[in-house]
This record gives structure tokens, C-alpha cells and sequence, in this order.
């Protein structure tokens, strides 16, 4: 089980972290020709190396990931863009899934060591962060036009950065077996939430605003009953 959280810490990183959103514009418009594809690339596949010091699942990565990202990259249209977002990932992930077994060989029996829980946690709290906010921003997509009309008027970002934010509280406070905090955090959301709202009489942004909250903290809470769950198997 270790190769395949290292291998799945290392696509969190290089994929979300570590990938601003000039990068990704750029691929999008240069496609094959755009040098960050190829800085994107060797950084995922040198993550691989980095936390499993082994060179064949990280060369083997490495082409896997490049390959995947191009064929996103020229097979994805603007209105098709939102679903081959998650088919991209879900590739991403099938490649470390068939690598974990080719090189570890795995047997049936699920059973969690300290170095382990260490990278599970790591790897839990880094999945809180972009890339959660990643797959809500292509979940909301569909809302967002609508919900974005005041942007001018936020903060740059601070809706990730509050996203963020309460999901590893939201973890936080489960794996730490404080389930009535989430209560207390979501009450106070709602409250500083209100006044926001009842100005701006706009249902779709409340419902926008509730969605994304839910879809949120539904996130943190299976990750965190997952993480204690695989907590209880350590050996």
C-alpha cells in the first residue's frame, strides 16, 4: 500500500500544487508545443522518484501522464471541457492503480503501518486543499456565471482560501473525534453568510452558495472517516 499512496501524494502535488493556472492556459492554447506540457510532465514524474526512489514507475508515469494530458489537450472543446476534466483524472488515477500492482503486487490482506498512516494523513490533508477545490470548481461549473456577478468585490481567491480552510478544520476535527465543532463551524458560516445573501436576494446564489458548501464539507467528512478507518487497520 505505500507505493500506491506515494504514487497518488506525487499526482496530488505535481498535478494540483504545483500547476498554476498560466500553465494549464497555456497547454490549452499551445497544446503540444507549449513547454510547460513538457515542465509539467518531468515534474510529475521526478515527485514519483522523489518519494518511491524507484525509476521504472516514474519513467513509466511519466509517459502515461504525457500521454493522458495530450490527448486532453486535443481532444477537449470548451462546452466538453468540465467532463473531461474528471475523465482525465479518473485516467490519471486507473495508471497509478495498474503501476501499484504491476510493481508492489498487493495481496488481499489491508493492513496500515505508522510510515504509512504518516503518508495517509499527508496525503488527506494535501487532497483538502487544490485539489478538492479543483473538483468543486468543475462541480459548480455550470452555477458559477451567475454566482461570480460581484467577484469584483471579494478578495482575489478568498473563496478558495476559505474552501480550503474549512474542509482540513472539517478533517481536523473528525480524526480528532470533535463532531460537534463542524456544527459550530457551519453555524458560523451561515452566519456571516446571511447578511450576504438576504441583500442580495438572489436564490440561485443561495443555492449556489449552499451546494458548494455541502459538496464541501461532504468531502472532508468521507476523507476523514476514511482516514480513520484505514487509522484502525495499522498494525
Amino acid at each position: 500500500m505505500t507505493l500506491l499512496l506515494q504514487l497518488l501524494l506525487a499526482h496530488l502535488i505535481g498535478d494540483f500544487l504545483l500547476q498554476p493556472s498560466s500553465w494549464v492556459r497555456e497547454k490549452k492554447r499551445l497544446k503540444i508545443a507549449s513547454p510547460k506540457l513538457y515542465l509539467h510532465v518531468l515534474g510529475h514524474g521526478l515527485f514519483v522518484f522523489v518519494l518511491t526512489n524507484y525509476w521504472k514507475p516514474a519513467l513509466i508515469l511519466l509517459i502515461v501522464h504525457y500521454l493522458i494530458d495530450l490527448a486532453k489537450l486535443y481532444f477537449q472543446e470548451e462546452k466538453t471541457e468540465r467532463h473531461w476534466f474528471f475523465f482525465d483524472q479518473l485516467l490519471h488515477l486507473l495508471s497509478l492503480l495498474v503501476i501499484w500492482i504491476i510493481f508492489e503486487k498487493p495481496d488481499l490482506q489491508l493492513i496500515v503501518t505508522d510510515q504509512q498512516l504518516l503518508l495517509i494523513y499527508t496525503t488527506a490533508i494535501v487532497l483538502m486543499s487544490y485539489p478538492a477545490a479543483a473538483v468543486l470548481k468543475q462541480v459548480l461549473a455550470i452555477w458559477s456565471p451567475s454566482a461570480e456577478k460581484d467577484s469584483e468585490k471579494s478578495l482575489s481567491n478568498a473563496g478558495t482560501y476559505i474552501g480550503i480552510t474549512e474542509r482540513i478544520l472539517v478533517f481536523v476535527f473528525i480524526v480528532t473525534n470533535h463532531w460537534e465543532a463542524i456544527g459550530f463551524l457551519l453555524a458560523a458560516k451561515s452566519v456571516f453568510r446571511f447578511g450576504d445573501l438576504k441583500r442580495a436576494k438572489d436564490r440561485r446564489l443561495t443555492e449556489y452558495i449552499l451546494v458548494g458548501t455541502l459538496i464541501s464539507f461532504g468531502l472532508a467528512i468521507l476523507t476523514g472517516m476514511t482516514t480513520l478507518y484505514l487509522q484502525r487497520l495499522t498494525s
